[in-house]
């Protein structure tokens, strides 16, 4: 809502100063006018604020100089416009909606590149991050995991894939991309003692696998 009314804002600005230009000829000027008036009408509409009765020319009539029946007359036409527009772009939204399912329909399948720049995340000790795709409708994973080993300095533990962390997940079908929601999960692993304060020496473990944390973000 608030994005169509910061956009017929801005068409209302760009014509009004048109409008004081002073270099409209008198019917381009009357048009214009009109698409004033009309879209102003349909904001005050698609806001549920009071509807303005205008006359032919898009001149606000005035109750005292105009009889009850001309008033209601009025009314009804500009009612009947709103509406029709209303119409208009409700059958044009779904004209879109249509042609979008067909073209996924059309299509055999998608992917979702990623690019893992950093993981900011104080670990203390080597990890494993996994990147996988969840239905959280369904409660459950959608795809395989993407497994990035970090090391406890902070970088990877393969050095030569530094800046160079990508994958693709493939096969997404038009299933897929008619779920309600997918999310984009990252699982970290920590990979080492069974306590990150044990200093005992004798009781120091190294290699087990905890959960350390969780993250996601929702992309459909």
């Amino acid at each position: 809502m608030f994005r169509s009314v910061q956009h017929m804002i801005y068409d209302l600005i760009e014509w009004r100063s048109q409008i004081l230009s002073g270099t409209l000829p008198q019917d381009e000027l009357k048009e214009l006018k009109k698409k004033v008036t009309a879209k102003i009408d349909y904001g005050n509409r698609i806001l549920d604020l009071d509807l303005v009765v205008r006359d032919e020319d898009g001149n606000i009539l005035d109750p005292e100089q105009t009889s009850t029946i001309s008033l209601f007359r009025a009314h009804e036409i500009a009612s009947k416009q709103v509406e029709e527009r209303l119409l208009e772009e409700k059958s044009q939204k779904q004209n879109i909606d249509i042609n979008r399912q067909a073209k996924f329909a059309a299509t055999p399948s998608f992917a979702l590149f990623v690019n893992l720049k950093n993981v900011v995340c104080k670990i203390g000790e080597d990890a494993e991050v996994l990147m996988s795709l969840y239905d959280p409708l369904e409660s459950k994973f959608i795809s395989e995991n993407y497994l990035v080993r970090w090391s406890s300095s902070g970088l990877p533990k393969d050095i030569d894939r530094l800046h160079n962390l990508r994958a693709v997940f493939t096969d997404l079908g038009s299933k897929d991309l008619k779920r309600e929601k997918i999310s984009f999960v990252c699982q970290i692993v920590r990979v080492g003692r069974m306590e990150l304060r044990d200093n005992n020496t004798r009781k120091l473990t190294s290699g087990l696998r905890r959960p350390f944390g969780v993250a996601g973000n929702c992309c459909g």
